[in-house]
């Protein structure tokens, strides 16, 4: 299967300039994707982009990832309803290289004739003066094509800054300075860049009179419709300081089934026959659940290596059958980041004040009548006694004692 053929079975290609069918037919060509430093990770939905880059390599082609070292300074319009706030340089310099760091691993650097390519367009941006940019590279834009554009026109009843018009300039020009520089062209990247990367192939077509190609994928959303973005609530980062291993495994596994079977086409390397058979299961026994455990099992490997599954695949046995004494430090670290926590001061406590001073029962009476209805759980343990005192030293590791009050509801005692 041929890689536009591929993309368009994932639903992976959303928007393709005219003639980049017939020019990949020709033979290989080199890509890049821009990766801007807005944050000191990227997130789930950068991760589409990365892979895409991936596939065009393991398809024969030479991909470039470039790190936004410049325009990150800048910032970008698209798809936002009000100005970025400009960020310090020496941040945007450590999140470049945070980027960097991320993107490293999912491309191959050392295949030869197809061997990927790592760039900073801060390193030819802070070069160009702005009499140049004006004069070679602004001379090619008439302003009512730029307002013309999505993600100009979307904001100019909100307001946007000259600085952020400017965005798509910059861009454009990158994919100029990348074309010129090493070959490159054809331009990736999500649905809301459609306008920048067809300023970038109209500039190379006018400064360059030679043709340049452009492609997106959409952007992914939840069944609700709600992007995986740096600034979505609850979004989920690919630094496993920010987003645990098991959070992120627990993520995919939660995935829903009106969604799963798009999320396996995206996000994996899976073939056409299994993905079919997988969407085949999940119509016919949903309660199975056996796309989200392929789903989660593919893409915690391709983030985080195969441990990080063993590992939360048995945070997740332990949760559920109460085993939480099997845990080590690290995996209850990891299973309860981000559950209500709380300190304690003194060396022991009744577990009736315990349970009030960590708000995990509203009064001493109610914490009663808790433990007394059995929904008191010490680490995964039921306990139905009312006169109990807990000590530093009944915590697991002797450092976290787990409450667990109901069914689902967990504390973390430090």
């Amino acid at each position: 299967m041929d890689i536009l053929t591929d993309l368009q079975y994932r639903g992976l290609s959303y928007q393709v300039t005219e003639g980049l069918e017939d020019r990949l037919e020709k033979g290989p060509l080199t890509l890049y994707n821009g990766f801007d430093p807005t944050a000191d990770s990227l997130t789930v939905g950068n991760l589409v982009a990365v892979l895409l880059l991936r596939r065009f390599q393991l398809a024969g082609h030479t991909p470039i990832a470039l790190v936004g070292g410049g325009t990150g300074l800048i910032g970008d319009p698209g798809g936002k309803t009000e100005e970025r706030i400009l960020n310090p340089l020496d941040t945007v310099e450590m999140w470049t290289e945070k980027v960097k760091k991320q993107v490293e691993p999912f491309l191959d650097f050392d295949s030869g004739s197809h061997a990927a390519q790592m760039v900073n367009n801060y390193d030819w941006l802070k070069n160009l003066t702005a009499i140049d940019l004006m004069r070679e590279v602004g001379k090619h834009f008439p302003v009512p094509y730029m307002l013309a554009k999505d993600s100009v026109a979307s904001r100019l009843e909100t307001g946007i800054s000259y600085t952020e018009f400017s965005y798509m300039i910059l861009q454009a020009y990158d994919f100029l300075h990348l074309n010129q520089s090493h070959q490159c062209e054809l331009q990736t990247g999500g649905s809301d860049q459609w306008g920048n990367i067809t300023a970038g192939t109209d500039l190379i077509r006018r400064a360059a009179s030679r043709p340049a190609f452009g492609l997106t994928c959409p952007l992914v959303t939840t069944a609700a419709g709600v992007k995986f973005g740096k600034t979505e609530s609850g979004a989920i980062w690919l630094d496993a300081t920010k987003t645990t291993p098991y959070q992120f495994y627990q993520f995919w596994i939660n995935s829903e089934d009106a969604s799963v079977v798009s999320y396996l086409k995206f996000f994996t390397f899976l073939d056409k026959t299994e993905l079919e058979d997988l969407a085949k299961v999940t119509e016919e026994s949903p309660e199975q659940r056996q796309a989200q455990r392929r789903l989660a099992e593919e893409v915690t490997t391709l983030v985080h290596g195969k441990e990080a599954v063993t590992k939360a695949e048995k945070i997740s046995r332990a949760l559920f059958y109460g085993e939480l004494q099997d845990l080590t430090l690290d995996e209850i670290e990891q299973a309860f980041n981000d559950v209500p926590s709380h300190t304690m001061t003194t060396s022991e406590l009744p577990l009736v004040d315990l349970l009030v001073a960590a708000n995990i029962s509203s009064s001493k009476r109610q914490a009663r009548q808790d433990i007394e209805n059995g929904a008191i759980y010490l680490n995964g343990t039921r306990t139905t006694t009312l006169d109990q005192t807990l000590r530093l030293t009944d915590g697991l590791h002797a450092k976290y004692l787990i409450i667990r009050r109901g069914k689902n509801k967990y504390y973390l005692i430090k």
